[in-house]
C-alpha cells in the first residue's frame, strides 16, 4: 500500500479511521469540571427552574451499552476464534489419513487437499508420524512417513474418474494398524456411497477398534453425475443424480467433437428428487453431432457422458418391394416398419419408383442401414454395390415375402428353399408356431419372447452345418425365424417372415420393437453379435485413445489403461478409465458410470467417531471485529454523554458554519474515492462499437516497440490487399491485449513471438483458449525460419519455438499436421502449394483431419472438416511481408527474395483471411468442377 510492503486482512476497518476527528470533536463538548465558590445571594436562584435538566443518575440502558462495550473487549481479549479447526484428539500416536480419492471427491478437491495439509501440520507440530492412504490404491504400501514426505506424497495424489471400491483397501489397512498398534485415523470422506458403501464402513468400524476416528465429512457441495443419455425421437435426454437437497438447479451443456458449444439444458430437482432429466429440444443434425455433455461448473469425471456412434439416431432407409402400399398404406410393410423404428430411428423411405431405384438413391446418401422388405431379385451391379457397402460396416437387414420367396439371390446370411412353409392353412397338418426363448449369447438376449405372437407362414433355410450358429431366433419347432452373419465389418441379417401381418402377427407385437432396436445398435457397434457372427470375426480390440481425468477434462492415456473390446458396455475401471477408445473416426466411448448406475449418500452413522466438517479447514479470527464493534460501542455512549449534557446543541449553534464544511469535505472525499465505473464502462463500450462496426483483423501486442510497429504495419498492408483483390473491405487492424481486452469479434488474431518476453498471465492463456474453442483462429508466427538450425528437427530448436512451446503448454492444442496439399486452407481463394512470407523455408501447420479413403479422396480434391482450424502455427514472418511504409514501398526485405514471393505472401494472407471466414464450404462437391479444372486434374 502506498508503495510501503504493507497489507491488511481486513481493510475496511481502516474506515473507523474517519472517526477519530469526530471523536475529538465530542471530546470538547464535555464541559469543565464547575469549581465550588461560596456566594449567599445565591439561595435566590435555588427558586427558579433551569431551561435544562442533567439527570441525577445514568439511565440503565446507557449503562447496558457500556456493559456490552466492556464484554466485547474482554471476548476479544480472549482470542475468538470463528469456525476453529477441529484438531485431532491430543495424543503422540501417529496418525493415518484416509482419502476418498474417486471421481466424487474431484469437485471439492482442493478443499480436501488443504484439509488433509491441516492435519499434516497439527501433526508436524506434536512430531507424530503420517501415513497416507489414498482408498483408490489397494495395493498401495501403507508407511509412516514424516511431514515434509507427506506433503509432497499428498500433493501427488489425484482424483481418479472412476468409482472406487473402499473395501479392497480394508486388507491394507488393518495390516498397517496390526503392526503399527496405537493410531489416530482421520477419514476425509466426499460422502458418497457408489455400491459396497456399508460394507466398507462395516468392515472399518472392526478392523480400528477402540482407536480414535475423526470422519470430515459435510461442509462441502455434494457431487453430480450424469447418466443414461439417450437420443430419443423428439429431443435428447440424459439424468442428472444427486446424493442430498444441496444443489436444487443447474444447467448441462452439449459439445461437439471440437469442444465447441451446441445447446444447454436446464435442470431443477424436486424436494426430494435424487435424479432429474435434463433435455435438449434441438434437431436431429445437431443432437448427432454431440460428443459429450457434461454439468457447468462440476469438475468431475462423473458430471462427463461421452457419447460416440451409438447415441446417433441411424438414418435407415426401408425399400419396400410390396405394391400393396398403394392401396392400403396401413396394412403395408413400410407402416410397421416405420411405426417401430420411428423412437430410435430417423426412417427414409424410399422414392416411388423400382425398389433398384431406392436401394440406389440409400447407396449414394451412405446410410449405414438398409432394410428391404420383400424385395427379390437384384440386379448383378448393384449387388456388387451392396456388398461393397456390406463389407465397410453397412448393415442390411431384409425381410421375407412372396418375391423373396421364390428368387435366387445371395444376399442373405443363409441359403433358402424356393417358395415356403404354410402353417395351419386348410391343406396343412401343421398348426401356426410360437416363437422360443431367444438364446442367451444371440443379440436378441433379455428379450421377453411373447406367448400369443404366432408365424403362419415363413422361408426355410437349407440345412447345413453352420445353420445353427447362425441363426438369431427360432420358432418353437426348431426352424429359424431370423438369421445373421458378420461380412467384412458389416452385417447381413433375415426376417423368415414378411413385415406385415400377411405371415405372422409379429409386426404387431412390442418384441418386433426391440428386436429391430437390437439390430439397429448393431449398424456402427455390434453388441451382442451372436454365435453366428463371432465364428467369422473376431472380436475387435480398441486401444485407449483420449481418456477423461478425475476433473473431467482430455488428456493422454495414462500408461495401466488397457485395451478393450469392441463391444465394452460396463462402467470405467482402472484399466479401462473412461475417455475415446479405437480410431479417432469411429471411437467407443466409455463414462465413469453405467446407464444402471445411481449413486447415494454414505451412511457413517454406525462408526463411532469423531465429526468434522470441512468447512472448519478456513478459521477465522473474530478479534478485529470485536474490537470494531467496541469502539463504535465507545463513540456511541460519548455521543450520548453529549446529547444528556446539552452541549453539542450549543456547539452546533456556535459553529454551525463549519460543521456544514466540514461534513462537505468528508462527502467529496468519499466521492472521489469511490470507484467510477461509468468511465469504464464508456471505453469497453467504445472499443465494442469500433471493433463491430466492421470486419478487423487483429494483433497482439507484444510490447515490443519494434516487432509491434512492424506487425501493425503488416496487417494493415494486408487489409489494404484485401480491398484491392476482394470483395471485403475490412477496417482498420486493431492491436489486442488477451489479458484484457475481448477478444470474440475479431476473426483472425496474429500473434508475433518474440523469444526471451515472460509467458504470458493465464488469464490471457484462458481468453486465448476461450476465442478458439469457440471458434477463432489464432496465427502463432516464431518469425523464425532462416534461424533453424539443419537437421529433421531443426525448426523445433529455435528460440521463438521454444517461446512458442511455453505458450502452448498451458493450451488445450488438437493434433497439428503440416498442411497438406488436398487441404481447404490451399484452394479458399487463391490455389497455393505452399504459405510464403518474409521467410519461405518454414512449415504451416494446422489441426489434423480425419483423412478420407482414397476414392472419396479422388473425387473430392478439396479436405476439411466440420469447420476451421483454430490454430495456425508458422516461421515464416508473414506480417514481415506484408508491412508496407508510410509511402507504400515493402517495410522490409525478403529471403531469399524471389521474384513473386511477396505476392504470394499476400495470397497467403487473403487465403488465411477468407478460411476464417468462409470455413471450408470449398470442401463441397458443388465447387469440385472447377477446382479440378484448375488443377488440371
Amino acid at each position: 500500500m502506498m508503495g510501503l510492503p504493507l497489507a491488511f486482512t481486513e481493510p475496511l476497518l481502516l474506515i473507523g479511521l474517519v472517526s477519530l476527528p469526530v471523536l475529538w470533536w465530542l471530546l470538547r463538548v464535555m464541559p469543565p469540571r464547575p469549581r465550588r465558590i461560596e456566594f449567599p445571594p445565591t439561595r435566590l436562584l435555588f427558586d427558579i427552574a433551569p431551561r435544562e435538566e442533567t439527570p441525577s443518575r445514568t439511565p440503565w440502558w446507557l449503562t447496558a451499552l457500556r456493559l456490552l462495550a466492556a464484554a466485547l473487549v474482554i471476548f476479544a481479549a480472549a482470542g475468538p476464534i470463528w469456525n476453529p479447526q477441529m484438531g485431532l484428539a491430543a495424543s503422540k500416536a501417529p496418525l493415518m489419513i484416509m482419502l476418498d480419492d474417486g471421481w466424487s471427491a474431484a469437485s471439492n478437491w482442493d478443499t480436501r487437499i488443504r484439509a488433509a495439509d491441516e492435519l499434516i501440520a497439527n501433526a508436524e507440530n506434536d512430531r507424530r508420524g503420517i501415513a497416507l492412504v489414498p482408498l483408490s490404491e489397494p495395493n498401495r504400501d501403507i508407511t509412516l512417513m514424516p511431514a515434509g514426505a507427506a506433503r509432497v506424497a499428498l500433493r501427488q495424489i489425484v482424483p481418479k474418474p472412476y468409482s472406487v471400491e473402499r473395501v479392497e483397501t480394508l486388507t491394507a489397512i488393518d495390516r498397517f494398524l496390526k503392526a503399527t498398534g496405537d493410531c489416530e485415523i482421520a477419514w476425509l470422506s466426499d460422502g458418497v456411497d457408489t455400491g459396497r458403501g456399508e460394507e466398507f464402513v462395516a468392515g472399518l468400524g472392526r478392523t480400528m477398534g477402540d482407536r480414535s476416528l475423526t470422519l470430515f465429512e459435510g461442509g462441502a457441495s455434494s457431487p453430480l453425475a450424469l447418466v443414461a443419455a439417450e437420443n430419443a425421437a423428439a429431443k435428447m435426454t440424459v439424468k442428472v443424480l444427486r446424493t442430498d437437497s444441496g444443489i436444487l438447479a443447474g444447467t448441462v451443456r452439449a459439445l461437439d467433437q471440437k469442444a465447441s458449444p451446441i445447446g444447454e439444458a436446464r435442470f431443477t430437482f424436486g424436494p426430494q428428487d435424487k435424479e432429474v432429466d435434463a433435455a435438449f429440444d434441438l434437431p436431429v443434425e445437431l443432437r448427432n453431432d454431440i460428443s459429450r455433455l457434461e454439468i457447468s461448473g462440476e469438475r468431475s469425471a462423473g458430471a462427463v457422458q461421452l457419447l460416440d456412434k451409438r447415441w446417433r439416431r441411424r438414418a435407415i432407409g426401408i425399400v419396400s418391394g410390396s405394391t400393396s402400399e398403394t392401396s392400403q398404406p396401413l396394412l403395408a410393410p413400410t407402416f410397421y416398419l416405420t411405426r417401430a423404428l420411428a423412437p430410435f430411428a430417423d426412417v427414409r423411405l424410399a422414392d416411388k419408383g423400382a425398389p433398384q431405384q431406392g436401394i440406389t438413391q440409400f447407396l449414394d446418401q451412405k446410410l449405414p442401414m438398409i432394410i428391404l422388405a420383400d424385395v427379390g431379385t437384384v440386379a448383378p451391379d448393384l449387388r456388387e454395390r451392396l456388398n461393397a457397402w456390406i463389407a465397410q460396416g453397412g448393415v442390411l437387414v431384409r425381410f421375407a415375402g412372396p418375391r423373396l420367396a421364390q428368387a435366387e439371390d445371395d444376399l442373405v446370411p443363409v441359403k433358402l428353399r424356393k417358395g415356403g412353409r404354410t402353417l395351419g392353412g386348410s391343406l396343412t397338418w401343421e398348426k401356426p408356431q410360437h416363437l422360443a426363448s431367444f438364446t442367451a449369447d444371440g443379440p436378441f438376449a433379455g428379450v421377453v419372447v411373447p406367448k400369443d405372437v404366432t408365424v403362419s407362414r415363413q422361408v426355410l433355410a437349407e440345412p447345413d452345418a453352420v445353420l445353427a450358429t447362425k441363426s438369431w431366433a427360432s420358432l418353437e419347432d426348431g426352424t429359424p425365424l431370423v438369421t445373421g452373419e458378420h461380412r467384412g465389418k458389416g452385417i447381413v441379417s433375415l426376417f423368415h417372415v414378411s413385415a406385415d401381418m400377411r405371415w405372422s402377427d409379429l409386426p404387431m407385437s412390442g418384441t418386433f420393437v426391440e428386436m429391430l432396436r437390437r439390430v439397429v445398435d448393431m449398424s456402427g457397434y455390434t453388441a451382442k453379435p451372436g454365435p453366428g457372427v463371432v465364428t467369422e470375426a473376431t472380436a475387435e480390440t480398441l486401444a485407449p485413445l483420449h481418456m477423461l481425468d478425475g476433473f473431467g477434462a482430455f488428456g493422454p492415456p495414462p500408461a495401466t489403461a488397457k485395451p478393450l473390446t469392441a463391444d465394452y458396455r460396463d462402467r470405467a475401471t482402472p484399466d479401462h478409465p473412461p475417455g475415446y477408445y479405437g480410431p479417432a473416426e469411429g471411437p467407443l466411448a466409455v463414462n465413469t458410470l453405467a446407464a444402471a448406475d445411481r449413486i447415494a449418500a454414505l451412511n457413517t452413522a454406525p462408526l463411532h467417531a469423531r465429526r468434522a466438517t470441512y468447512t472448519n479447514a478456513e478459521p477465522r479470527d473474530l478479534r478485529g471485529w470485536l474490537l470494531s464493534t467496541s469502539l463504535a460501542l465507545f463513540l456511541i455512549d460519548a455521543l450520548i454523554v453529549a446529547l444528556l449534557g446539552g452541549g453539542l446543541a450549543a456547539l452546533l449553534r456556535r459553529r454551525a458554519a463549519p460543521a456544514i464544511i466540514l461534513l462537505g469535505v468528508l462527502l467529496a472525499g468519499v466521492a472521489v474515492l469511490s470507484p467510477t465505473p461509468s468511465r469504464a464502462d464508456g471505453v469497453s463500450d467504445e472499443f465494442a462499437m469500433k471493433s463491430t462496426s466492421q470486419t478487423r483483423l487483429a494483433y497482439v501486442v507484444t510490447g515490443n516497440a519494434d516487432v509491434d510497429s512492424i506487425v501493425k504495419a503488416g496487417m494493415s498492408g494486408l487489409t489494404l490487399f484485401l480491398a484491392q483483390r476482394t470483395a471485403l473491405e475490412a477496417g482498420d487492424p486493431v492491436g489486442v491485449d488477451p489479458a484484457r481486452d475481448e477478444l470474440a469479434f475479431f476473426p483472425l488474431i496474429y500473434w508475433p513471438i518474440v523469444p526471451g518476453q515472460p509467458k504470458p498471465p493465464q488469464d490471457a492463456i484462458n481468453k486465448i483458449e476461450a476465442y478458439m474453442k469457440q471458434g477463432g483462429t489464432v496465427i502463432f508466427d516464431t518469425r523464425d525460419a532462416v534461424e533453424a538450425p539443419p537437421g529433421d528437427n531443426g525448426a523445433a530448436q529455435t528460440p521463438g519455438m521454444q517461446a512458442l512451446r511455453e505458450i502452448l503448454s498451458s493450451l488445450d492444442v488438437p493434433e497439428l499436421e503440416p498442411v497438406p496439399r488436398e487441404h481447404v486452407l490451399t484452394k479458399t481463394f487463391y490455389l497455393l502449394r505452399d504459405f510464403p512470407g518474409r521467410f519461405n523455408s518454414g512449415q504451416t501447420w494446422v489441426e489434423t483431419l480425419p483423412r478420407e479413403d482414397d476414392d472419396e479422396s479422388a473425387q473430392r480434391p478439396a479436405r476439411g472438416g466440420d469447420g476451421v482450424s483454430p490454430i495456425i502455427i508458422t516461421s515464416n514472418d508473414l506480417a514481415g511481408a506484408w508491412a508496407l511504409r508510410p509511402d507504400g514501398q515493402p517495410m522490409l526485405p525478403l529471403t531469399p527474395g524471389e521474384p513473386r514471393q511477396r505476392e504470394f505472401a499476400y495470397r497467403a494472407g487473403v487465403n488465411i483471411v477468407m478460411y476464417t471466414l468462409t470455413g471450408n464450404y470449398k470442401a463441397d462437391q458443388v465447387h469440385a468442377p472447377a477446382l479440378i479444372e484448375r488443377l488440371g486434374q
